[in-house]
């Protein structure tokens, strides 16, 4: 096992790691969109969906598989950029004001810190709450206040900037990277992250904002 501890602790191996866990992550993101998406068929609908996932009996162990999947990809994307600098200040410099960088690409430290500052605002309005009886009435009152609304969107902004880079760089990191298929694997990325963002964001718009009639 010598070999694995010695990759996983190596240059390649970081990027390896942060690759894989954020395709994973990318993964979880459609899978919570799809949930979300109840509240569109209202509050009985949500609230059964909601239900059924709080009595899965295995979803304690996929919450820690995320908290997992979380920690290494943050600790990865922070210990890379770190090695980065101090392996190379002077050039690293230059890069970063050259033409072939992205606005995702540029702002990637940035995006992630704000999403893991909604990330924690986040759980804290809706998953550790006491009463989580009437999720889907929990989550249209913190829709209908306009300071988080913004907030969710804005985030969701910072969340399209960070997958429209992330995605595509995942699979270059893990050697997909071809003439071929390179191009297809970005536009498919950009479209990715962008029905990500927007179907997230529309919920606190179209549900929240534009329902509330002013409450």
């Amino acid at each position: 096992m010598g070999w694995l501890f010695k990759f996983l602790h190596s240059s390649i191996g970081k990027k390896v790691q942060m690759a894989l866990t954020g395709l994973l992550l990318c993964g979880f993101l459609v899978t919570h969109l799809l949930g979300n998406l109840f509240l569109y068929k209202g509050q009985d609908a949500y609230n059964h969906y909601a239900n059924a996932l709080a009595e899965n009996p295995l979803i304690p162990l996929a919450e820690l598989g995320l908290v997992v999947l979380f920690v290494v990809h943050i600790v990865m994307a922070i210990w890379t950029r770190i090695e980065n600098r101090q392996a190379r200040p002077t050039a690293y410099v230059l890069y970063s004001s050259s033409g072939g960088r992205t606005w995702g690409s540029a702002t990637m430290i940035f995006s992630g810190f704000l999403l893991l500052v909604f990330l924690i605002v986040h759980l804290k309005t809706f998953r550790f709450q006491a009463d989580r009886s009437d999720l889907y009435s929990m989550v249209i009152h913190a829709f209908r206040r306009p300071a988080y609304s913004l907030f969710y969107v804005i985030a969701m902004g910072a969340l399209a900037l960070h997958l429209s880079h992330g995605f595509q760089a995942g699979f270059q990191t893990l050697g997909a990277e071809h003439p071929k298929y390179t191009p297809w694997i970005k536009r498919f990325g950009l479209a990715f992250a962008v029905v990500i963002a927007v179907g997230f964001a529309s919920m606190p718009v179209l549900l929240g904002l534009c329902a509330g009639g002013g409450h």
